[in-house]
């Protein structure tokens, strides 16, 4: 993340000034002593304006904490602190945000104390967020692939999210292909041609804080190259016309309710060029089916000319719907982003291009931040999936259950939060 600096809090000028009060049983002064805190801004902020900001100082002995609501206010006795920086953020965009820092067991001495801090940037999430999408899957020693994408959504937040309800869509545009559609709708919705849905009354799956939920294409046991899925907690079963090419149906996962699906087969999200995420329809399936159909023309040139075509069999979802989207495209090969800026303004990728067989057991999987008090990833979240996520790292199933890394078989010897953080 690059980083641009700017002093929050002015410099201390001339001598140090120390404030002493008194303990009321034995009349002992106790001495405060200013901190001067700089806090490293992240770039994108550059440009926003900080609606309020807060300082915590938790001193490790006591458990005393401190609040301040300006830099030029802290004084605190010595001692070793936990210190934790948070301020509002409104973006250009106009998409709020929160700005975090955080630094532990620092020192304030009876002398001079500067603290500095890197900030970054973080949507403040109410709800579930995409933390691994691995829609290449993993292959066998003949080639054949073995049909054992996921995704995983994380709750970032500290209360419980019931995942009840919730819609994984893949979009119909895709990343390496551009065209003008008329009517451009994209600036207000998002155009899908899949979406299934999380079955349940709002309290059937619930999400404890730092816990995952996984949705997965066949919650199968292990096979040839690949790893086990039989605890995921539902999985997109997809009822086939094509006599060929049937699905399989783990009876004891619950199955994803299917909305839509441009395909008269199976559903699969090999694709790595398109845009996948999670939204909470406003309506009933049945009322999104006939209300929010998406029809449009574009022109399609080719040397022999240019040639109106139609686009069908899709729909639009309305922004406000979507709770998280990741662009993904392979990276040589990337044209435009399939949604708004203000859902994401960035993209990541898995292939280097789109013929890449190399594309197989790997995914993206979104950054980590750091552990909070409880143990938890905290991942990073600033609706920029460049900036979110590592790309083309090995999914997490694969690291958990220490399954084949490649074709050959290599077995998986590391673990990770995400991807490239090691866990110790």
């Amino acid at each position: 993340m690059k980083i641009a600096k700017f002093i929050l809090a002015a410099a201390l000028l001339g001598g140090m000034s120390v404030q002493l009060t008194s303990c009321s049983d034995d009349d002992t002064p106790v001495a405060y002593y200013p901190v001067s805190v700089t806090v490293n801004l992240p770039e994108e902020i550059t440009s926003a304006t900080i609606l309020d900001e807060e300082y915590l100082f938790k001193n490790v002995s006591t458990n005393e904490v401190k609040r301040f609501t300006s830099a030029a206010d802290i004084e605190l006795t010595e001692g070793l602190y936990d210190i934790t920086y948070t301020a509002h953020v409104l973006m250009a965009n106009g998409v709020e945000t929160t700005m975090r820092a955080m630094s532990q067991s620092v020192r304030i001495t009876s002398g001079e104390n500067a603290v500095n801090l890197t900030a970054y940037n973080t949507i403040e999430a109410d709800d579930l967020i995409i933390a691994e999408v691995f829609n290449t899957g993993t292959t066998n020693a003949t080639g054949a692939q073995n049909r054992d994408s996921y995704i995983k959504l994380y709750n970032n937040t500290d209360k419980v999210i019931y995942a009840d309800g919730l819609t994984l869509f893949e979009s119909d545009f895709s990343t390496i292909q551009k065209y003008d559609y008329t009517p451009d709708v994209m600036p207000t919705h998002v155009v899908v041609r899949t979406l299934f849905t999380v079955p349940g009354d709002g309290t059937r799956f619930p999400v404890q804080p730092g816990e995952y939920f996984l949705m997965c294409d066949r919650a199968n046991r292990a096979s040839e190259n690949s790893f086990d899925l039989t605890h995921a907690d539902v999985e997109w079963y997809d009822e086939s016309q094509v006599a060929s090419q049937q699905d399989t149906d783990n009876p004891d996962v619950p199955n994803m309710d299917k909305v839509f699906s441009y395909s008269r087969s199976i559903t699969i999200l090999d694709q790595s060029q398109r845009a996948f995420g999670i939204a909470r329809l406003g309506v009933s399936a049945e009322q999104f089916l006939e209300d929010y159909a998406y029809t449009a023309t574009y022109d399609l040139v080719t040397a022999a000319g240019a040639f109106t075509m139609t686009k069908k069999d899709c729909y639009k979802l309305p922004n406000e719907w979507v709770v998280d989207v990741v662009n993904i495209s392979p990276r040589d090969n990337y044209v435009w982003n399939v949604t708004s800026p203000a859902l994401d303004c960035g993209w990541s990728y898995v292939a280097q291009n789109s013929s890449d067989k190399t594309r197989f057991f790997k995914g993206i999987r979104r950054k980590m931040l750091y552990l909070n008090e409880a143990g938890n990833p905290v991942f990073k979240d600033t609706n920029n999936s460049t900036e979110d996520f590592n790309a083309r790292v090995t999914p997490s199933e694969i690291e958990l259950q220490g399954t084949a890394i490649d074709a050959d078989g290599t077995p998986c010897t590391t673990r990770t939060y995400d991807g490239v953080t090691p866990i110790k």
